[in-house]
């Protein structure tokens, strides 16, 4: 066999190691060959053979321990020989990979060898040294020995003082660490272990992007290219797909290779020795020896430093919007059971439960939808980072997009400290915990903002309940995602509970006990804390009764700084409005606007104040900020009337500009519509004296003259117009700078 490494290495290539231990590593152990047998048979001179490439004629009694360098080996990994005596170290030891040497006239000494218990767990090779000693092939005695034992991966017939096959024999020493069979194929019954079988069949969805069943030639030739780095020609890859049509009827189908003929094919190379294909694919797709997906695959490192979130960035949605619509089979724009339960064939479990569907977005049958897809995957990406990663292990993200790991689909915000100090956010997921006493309507708050009435939520099982509710809100036309969480319902909320970027404190309008509830729990943990909390008044289409409380809501949220109480009712007939959702996640992106900014800052910096509550202008009600009492002067009556008057004075002022240039317009119009009523004039009168027609018909010429002075008119009035927009504009400018 012919080999890249199997050339001449010259000895300076190789080094003895500083100490007897391994040299080098790979998943996990590191392919050392440990030649041992019986006395005599040429283990050392074979060592010697391949570092001298002559035959010795003086052997010593142990060679010393010899590294092949890894850039002189096809597979690019280091190799440590060791020579085994009866006098050196044990058989046991962690070593990747027994060669046993026989000499080929003592070929019954390896049913010895071969049952030996410290053998059984590790590769084997069965070499026949000394085979020009006798004219004849041992390997009939030999390959019985072999399908009895599935430890031994090959058995090689070789001769030092010839040096016949001694660079094979240590290129299949490296191979059966590498690439062994034991794993992907049972030699008994001829075919790939169920292990095997589960592996490529995942493999084989992965690289079916479009999910039609069977891999087009594009799609073959993208997975020759990510696993081998070479693409296929068009002559090879009909070769392939000739050679599965005559071995399988139903291999290939609509000119594609289907699962059967993919696993045809890796079963055949299996079966003629090039079990290094299927190995390259596998550890390409993160399987290792066992054939398990490897925590280095799943969880690629991701620092992720405090107070700093996790979100998905474009190129991750553009990936799962793929994964969405490759499954999306009936083009509905949302996932059926049968369509979510294809998805998730290449997990190795079902990651989400029946929760989900009241977690997010679906259609009316209960289908997740694809807004409420993408919202589901931002929500385990902000809550649970490592299961993002590990999910999008699962669909093979790096693989497909060609990326080193899932984590360049990850983007880490900055901490929130910074968005505090630069009063902006660069975060597109803000979280809303909601507190309330039970009973109180928070769960309705929750599926409202999935755009469910009181009639829809009645459907929902207990079972199935979720503490979680996300969806996409525009704020100043920026799609933001809100994700509320329904905390508990204790006295006293753990830390966990009050980290969050906005509070909705909820209470029931009928309940008089219920507001006592959210006014402890905001002076408890919120009250002197940077975190903005608006109050909502639930069940606000029932009967409010008094608040058993010293004061009211409204003065509540009056004294404390807080925007006054949020009617809310989820019993309607369409979906609920989302003006609170909208709010919400207003107060989440511009923190400075909440009550403790005001308190803490209006007096010192009051331009900051008013940039800040510019832009939750519908919920001021304090009168006391810059915003408030412009607002108030703008709208006051002393301005209205100066307003009236600087408008009447400016008009007086252009009128006989625009005068002048109306009778511009008029008479050009004029001139050449007298024209033609000249002209029509000259016909009437014919007719007229013809046949004496109704003398109204003259009126006529009269309409386009009204007309022109009506045009003259509006001309005037939208100029007029247009100025007093233009200095209004600049009045109201000048008034904000100067506050």
């Amino acid at each position: 066999m012919s080999h890249p490494w199997l050339c001449p290495v010259p000895c300076s290539a190789w080094t003895a190691p500083p100490s007897p231990t391994v040299a080098g590593s790979i998943c996990p152990l590191p392919p050392t060959d440990l030649p041992s047998g019986l006395s005599r048979v040429g283990k050392t001179s074979l060592i010697m053979s391949l570092v001298s490439e002559e035959f010795p004629e003086e052997v010593p009694p142990r060679a010393e321990e010899i590294t092949i360098p890894a850039d002189v080996t096809p597979e690019r990994v280091p190799t440590h020989i060791v020579d085994y005596s009866g006098n050196g170290c044990a058989i046991h030891m962690a070593y990747a990979i027994l060669w046993h040497c026989l000499s080929c006239k003592q070929y019954k000494t390896c049913y010895i060898l071969a049952s030996s218990n410290d053998i059984s767990l590790l590769p084997l090779i069965l070499v026949g040294n000394k085979s020009d000693l006798v004219e004849y092939s041992s390997m009939e005695t030999i390959l019985p020995i072999m399908n009895q034992y599935t430890e031994i991966e090959t058995c090689v017939e070789c001769s030092a003082k010839n040096l016949k096959n001694i660079s094979e024999l240590f290129y299949y020493a490296q191979k059966a660490v590498l690439h062994p069979t034991g794993p992907l194929y049972c030699p008994e019954e001829k075919e790939m272990k169920p292990a095997c079988i589960k592996a490529l069949t995942r493999i084989f969805r992965i690289s079916d992007q479009d999910n039609d069943g069977t891999l087009s030639d594009a799609e073959l030739n993208f997975f020759q290219r990510i696993c081998f780095n070479t693409p296929l020609a068009p002559q090879a890859l009909e070769d392939v797909k000739n050679v599965v049509r005559k071995n399988l009827s139903d291999g290939v189908a609509d000119n594609g290779l289907t699962l059967k003929g993919f696993l045809f094919l890796h079963t055949l190379f299996i079966q003629r020795g090039r079990h290094e294909t299927t190995w390259t694919v596998l550890r390409r797709f993160g399987y290792d020896d066992d054939l398990e997906l490897t925590p280095e695959y799943l969880f690629p490192p991701l620092k992720i430093p405090p107070d700093c979130t996790t979100e998905l960035n474009h190129h991750a949605y553009l990936f799962l919007q793929s994964i969405f619509d490759k499954h999306d089979l009936d083009r509905d724009c949302a996932l059926s059971p049968e369509e979510l339960k294809d998805l998730f064939k290449v997990f190795p479990y079902m990651p989400w439960g029946p929760d989900v569907n009241n977690t997010v977005c679906t259609n009316e049958r209960g289908w997740i939808t694809y807004q409420g897809f993408l919202s589901q995957w931002t929500l385990t990406t902000y809550l649970d980072v490592q299961r993002c990663l590990e999910y999008l292990g699962y669909l093979g993200y790096s693989i497909l997009t060609e990326q080193e790991s899932q984590a360049s689909a990850l983007t880490v915000t900055r901490d929130k400290k910074i968005d505090l100090q630069k009063k902006q956010t660069q975060r597109n997921v803000f979280r809303c915990n909601v507190v309330g006493m039970k009973g109180c309507g928070k769960n309705g708050v929750l599926q409202a903002l999935l755009g469910r009435n009181l009639m829809r939520q009645r459907q929902i099982r207990a079972e199935h309940k979720s503490y979680y509710a996300i969806n996409t809100v525009y704020v100043y036309g920026q799609e933001k995602y809100l994700l509320l969480h329904d905390v508990s319902d204790s006295e006293f909320l753990c830390d966990d509970e009050t980290i969050c970027d906005v509070v909705c404190l909820v209470y029931d309008v009928n309940n008089p006990k219920s507001f006592e509830y959210c006014a402890r729990i905001f002076k408890q943990h919120f009250m002197d804390s940077r975190t903005p909390c608006l109050m909502v008044a639930a069940k606000s289409d029932l009967h409010e009764v008094r608040q058993e409380y010293s004061i009211s809501p409204a003065d509540f949220c009056k004294k404390h700084k807080m925007p006054p109480p949020q009617a809310f009712t989820c019993n309607t007939l369409e979906a609920p409005s989302k003006d609170i959702f909208v709010k919400l996640t207003t107060m989440a992106m511009y923190p400075p606007t909440c009550a403790w900014f005001y308190k803490q800052n209006f007096n010192s910096c009051p331009s900051v104040c008013f940039r800040s509550h510019a832009r939750l202008r519908c919920m001021c009600a304090c009168n006391r900020c810059t915003f408030c009492i412009c607002q108030n002067f703008l709208n006051s009556d002393l301005l209205q009337s100066v307003k009236n008057k600087l408008f009447t004075a400016v008009l007086n002022r252009l009128r006989p500009h625009v005068d002048e240039l109306g009778a511009m317009l008029l008479a050009d119009e004029e001139s050449s519509i007298i024209h033609q009523v000249h002209a029509v004039s000259f016909v009437e009168d014919s007719i007229f004296m013809e046949s004496s027609l109704d003398p109204h018909l003259f009126e006529d010429r009269h309409m386009t003259q009204a007309d022109l002075k009506s045009s003259s008119f509006w001309l005037r009035a939208s100029f007029g117009a247009t100025v007093f927009a233009v200095l209004g504009f600049a009045m109201y400018k000048a008034l904000l700078k100067q506050r």
